[in-house]
């Protein structure tokens, strides 16, 4: 138990620029005393004490901030940034080298008393106010990003975003083996990559294409139209090639 705690207080220097100095760490940060009092109160439980388990993840939910049952199952060198707000159920696990950011809910759907939370494979990276709902399982290397709502399986390596969640990227072999190295030089606080699309702005370029092809089609109607001596009003229409959808322009 104290080698995770070892692991785990050195992933907070891995993981956060912010973190100076051991003592600092040790001494103000909830998130990795949250993990500290469950690494207990979960040996407490699996030994049966479950009331006293119970007691000690309330202590840690009132001076946190952040609800851990201790029955859930916490893998190795897990980081819980800044934390407020977090809540993991009972039968959620979380596998190892997962890092989670405020206001994250790993919750049931379910009254059952069978497996009910989320599991989430090793290397998942969750972003803030997002909510993972139901015994679903966000595969390896998966990434959530913020005030995501997710209720269904997500693959490995693959990121998701939106209510409900959708699977925007899925990274390659060798794109994980950039963002091993990326990671070493600024790590994705959030779960989004730079170079992730906004499905919103790319709806909106694919409408504008299909407005096009539309256009160029009527005019080569009205052209032959007027070829066979039929009379067509022209009327001007405005613009769009030098509309900037993502900036916000209007068109020209």
């Amino acid at each position: 138990m104290f080698k995770h705690l070892r692991e785990d207080l050195a992933c907070v220097f891995e993981r956060d620029p912010a973190a100076r100095n051991l003592l600092e760490v040790v001494t103000t940060y909830p998130g990795l005393h949250a993990i500290a009092m469950h690494r207990v109160s979960h040996r407490l439980w699996t030994w049966g004490l479950k009331w006293l388990a119970r007691v000690l993840s309330l202590f840690a939910r009132w001076i946190t901030g952040i609800e851990i049952h201790p029955g859930a199952r916490i893998g190795r060198r897990f980081f819980i940034d800044h934390g407020l707000g977090v809540v993991i159920g009972e039968t959620a696990e979380v596998g190892d080298d997962c890092t989670l950011y405020q206001g994250v809910t790993l919750g049931g759907t379910s009254w059952d008393k069978g497996k009910r939370h989320p599991t989430l494979g090793n290397n998942v990276v969750v972003g803030a106010g997002a909510k993972i709902l139901g015994p679903i399982l966000i595969g390896e290397g998966g990434r959530v990003g913020s005030n995501a709502v997710v209720v269904k399986e997500v693959p490995a390596n693959a990121t998701v975003v939106g209510i409900p969640g959708r699977v925007v990227e899925k990274r390659s072999e060798a794109d994980q083996k950039r963002q091993a190295i990326a990671s070493k030089m600024g790590f994705d606080a959030y779960g989004l990559s730079r170079e992730l699309p906004d499905p919103v702005a790319g709806a909106i370029h694919r409408m504008l294409d299909h407005i096009h092809a539309m256009d160029t089609r009527m005019e080569l109607m009205c052209k032959t139209l007027e070829r066979l001596g039929g009379d067509v009003e022209m009327v001007e229409l405005p613009d769009l090639e030098g509309c900037d959808i993502e900036a916000g322009d209007e068109p020209k």
